[in-house]
């Protein structure tokens, strides 16, 4: 005879698949992210070639994310109703998604400004190393935040408040690299895209932490 299931356990089956998928998703979104500070080392040493192959990988990686994102929406259609906390595992979801948009953005604007030969001081550039190294920070913690959601809400908010934290320590560098740049020799145009790129770096810590409390509700319904 079949043992039937109850509803509540169902419901904490579905969690779990709707957690995983979401989890699957961050990891592309990490490893997207990591392809940040690669570009900002071969624009600090100006090497072009080097630039164009990890923006390749760059783009590669946004495909998986966004397929990733799809597979998200379908799981969480499949569930349907019986996941009552469906449009949290969907914010959540979507918010690290753009995490991954500012990324190619930055990519994508950091080549730019190599294939036109604009020169930027060696100091920006130092700076611009750190900030990036310094977003990436915050996502490994958006990262491990997520990963915490399956051992009940206390960790998550613990490891929410590091997000928070990794996020500060951005915006000091960012604060510091926006009057550098506004004080330099730069070209104006480069001087513009420069501003951009630190901008996106800032937005993508800022997404972190915005996902991050999402991650917190999540928490108290897992």
């Amino acid at each position: 005879m079949r043992q039937l299931v109850l509803p509540v356990e169902t419901e904490e089956r579905v969690k779990r698949r709707a957690l995983n998928v979401c989890q699957d998703h961050l990891r592309k979104v990490l490893d997207i992210t990591r392809k940040v500070p690669q570009m900002v080392d071969c624009f600090a040493e100006d090497d072009k070639n080097a630039a164009r192959q990890v923006f390749a990988e760059l783009k590669r990686t946004e495909e998986e994310v966004d397929k990733a994102r799809r597979m998200v929406s379908q799981e969480l259609a499949q569930i349907g109703a019986i996941l009552i906390n469906r449009e949290d595992f969907l914010r959540f979801t979507n918010l690290a998604s753009e995490i991954a948009d500012f990324c190619e953005g930055i990519g994508f604007w950091l080549l730019s400004i190599m294939e036109r030969g604009w020169n930027v001081e060696s100091d920006i550039k130092k700076d611009l190393v750190k900030l990036s190294d310094a977003m990436l920070e915050t996502v490994i913690k958006l990262r491990e935040t997520a990963i915490t959601l399956s051992y009940g809400s206390s960790k998550t908010l613990e490891k929410a408040k590091e997000v928070e934290m990794a996020e500060r320590m951005v915006d000091d560098v960012y604060r510091e690299l926006e009057v550098k740049i506004i004080n330099s020799n730069l070209e104006i145009p480069a001087m513009l895209l420069l501003r951009d790129i630190t901008q996106l770096l800032e937005n993508a810590a800022d997404k972190a932490e915005d996902a991050s409390d999402a991650a917190r509700i999540l928490s108290f319904t897992m």
